[in-house]
């Protein structure tokens, strides 16, 4: 070791008292512990609360904040200090640990202190700096984070829910909503929040992350706040703003997409179906419609849904995807609901309509294509072959008769087909095609079929491939004309008094060929006859008698007068 560094140490060793180089003329500083972060120093002028052991230069303590169990407060440079600790403490960051020897004419000097400091005592204090603020300082925001899309900031007489930590200014922790499991709630700039705070909170965004450090004159001054916070504190919080709203607040309602045609918007009094996920203002999920594989089904506008809903389902188009945002107090209001859905939480619904109705919605009929030169069109009994695409408004195929070999075939009026199917049906010609659009009360109803949702409207692409006049309800064959009069004998084709099957199947045969009757369309004849034969084969034996035969209209006219 060279002659100059050994006297630099021994110079060092000696104003830390561990050599004895002389008395000593300034304070004496050993910055020990020194923050990396230091965001400012004391000065002059500046308010600092500080922890501190005393000793003399044996170690003896004569004095100490932590024996007290409260920190010193006060004003650096205006003379409330000796003058040592009034040199020695500035210039220290927040967390810095500094040894100080003051020298007496800069402690007490030769006077001392009755019982506690002997005159001309150098002093020795080991002190840490807590906190560190001015009455000119303002409160300090800093945003940690922030929404990119913001299209709303906290004001005063807001409503705020929000999730903090509250810290001293050198990390003490003394409070923290985290560890209660619920948010802070309260309203802005109505005077429930110390003044710091109701400032601080302005202009946020549902959200956004901030940390605020108050000077105390803006929180809780020169009394402090029971045994956490003590007197002249600053206090950093870090705050995340969950959700907020303004008592007179409405919904909300963001367009997200709409359909290019739309051809009717939903009203009060009209059933919707649609699905949802339902959100608080920072993204947890509280349920989802999707998750259950089932659409929310209800009428709106009368009551059966929280009224925000009910609103900002008015005038949805189908197909739309709309963002609902509701206040609490036309949600679930103070008290929440459940174990998902927290007191005066904004509720945000992500809505896919996929259909809605009016109970007094009749069958919507869109002709597509009809042939020139339509003369002859479809009516009730008459038996049909069609083709047909069935889906939700979705699109969502649920059915196709080109699935399978042949057309669909039906009887109308027959109850064979849905109501609203057998409506869009009618009046149709022969190569003629259409869209239905048919509400579930002429359609499945509320419970639906197999592969059909309760409460759907069904979409049918139709097209009537033939037609066949039918007959009237009852009938399986009617005549063109009056019956023969002498009806039994002409059946009995070989005259041996009574008529089997067979012939009683040729005789109806040939007065279809001839065009003097014709039988209940159907795409199988033989099951027609067979079931006229069995009709008048009253007692099945397999033959028909005179006595058995009877026309319609004559069993008709019997039923008449038996209830006569």
């Amino acid at each position: 070791m060279s002659p100059g560094c050994l006297v630099l140490l021994l110079s060092i060793l000696g104003a830390l008292g561990l050599g004895d180089p002389g008395p000593l003329e300034d304070v004496v500083i050993d910055r020990y512990y020194i923050p990396k972060i230091c965001l400012r120093e004391v000065q002059m002028g500046d308010f600092i609360r500080y922890h501190y052991n005393g000793t003399f230069k044996d170690g003896k303590k004569f004095d100490s904040s932590y024996d007290r169990r409260a920190t010193v407060a006060g004003v650096v440079g205006v003379g409330r200090l000796i003058t040592g600790m009034d040199r020695g403490l500035q210039g220290m960051c927040v967390n810095e640990r500094r040894h100080l020897i003051v020298p007496p004419h800069l402690g007490y000097g030769s006077i001392g202190v009755a019982g506690l400091i002997p005159p001309d005592a150098t002093l020795y204090f080991d002190v840490v700096m807590l906190d560190i603020w001015n009455k000119n300082d303002k409160l300090q925001i800093t945003t940690l984070s922030k929404p990119e899309h913001c299209n709303r900031t906290v004001e005063n007489s807001d409503f705020v829910r929000y999730h903090y930590n509250g810290t001293l200014l050198d990390g003490t922790p003394f409070d923290s909503s985290y560890s209660k499991d619920s948010t802070y709630d309260t309203y802005v700039g109505t005077g429930w929040l110390i003044k710091g705070m109701d400032q601080g909170l302005l202009g946020m965004c549902a959200g956004e992350k901030r940390s605020i450090i108050i000077p105390p004159f803006l929180a809780y001054g020169e009394k402090g706040y029971g045994t956490v916070i003590p007197p002249q504190a600053s206090l950093v919080f870090s705050v995340l703003l969950v959700d907020f709203h303004n008592p007179k607040d409405g919904i909300f309602l963001e367009h997200l997409e709409v359909p290019e045609s739309c051809k009717r918007r939903a009203v009060i009094g009209d059933f919707v179906r649609y699905h949802y996920n339902g959100t608080l203002m920072d993204g947890t999920l509280f349920d989802s419609s999707y998750s259950r594989n089932h659409t929310y089904n209800t009428y709106i506008g009368k009551g059966y849904i929280i009224p925000g809903m009910d609103q900002g389902l008015q005038g949805v188009c189908m197909g739309e995807r709309r963002r609902v945002i509701i206040p609490p107090h036309l949600a679930y209001g103070e008290n929440g609901t459940g174990n998902k859905i927290p007191g005066s939480a904004v509720l945000v619904f992500d809505v896919h309509i996929i259909d809605f109705h009016n109970p007094a919605d009749p069958v919507e009929i869109e002709t597509v294509y009809r042939p020139e030169g339509c003369n002859v069109t479809t009516r009730d009994r008459d038996f049909i072959r069609y083709h047909y695409n069935c889906s939700l408004l979705d699109g969502t195929k649920l059915f196709s008769s080109h699935d399978y070999e042949k057309p669909q075939e039906v009887t109308l009026g027959a109850n064979k087909v849905i109501e609203g199917l057998n409506t869009g049906l009618l009046n149709m010609c022969a190569g003629e095609k259409r869209v239905l659009i048919i509400p579930p009360h002429l359609g499945h109803g509320e419970s639906g079929a197999r592969g059909v949702p309760g409460s759907a409207v069904l979409r049918f692409e139709v097209e009537l491939i033939s037609m066949e006049e039918g007959v009237p309800e009852g009938y399986l064959f009617i005549w063109h004309g009056d019956p023969p009069a002498s009806l039994y004998e002409q059946m009995d084709l070989n005259k041996d008094g009574e008529i089997p099957a067979d012939e009683f199947s040729t005789f109806i045969k040939t007065q279809v060929a001839e065009g003097k009757g014709r039988l209940m369309p159907s795409s199988d004849p033989e099951k027609v006859i067979a079931d006229m034969f069995r009709n008048q084969d009253r007692n099945q034996d397999g033959k028909i008698t005179s006595e058995e035969l009877k026309l319609k209209s004559d069993e008709d006219q019997e039923k008449i007068h038996e209830e006569l």
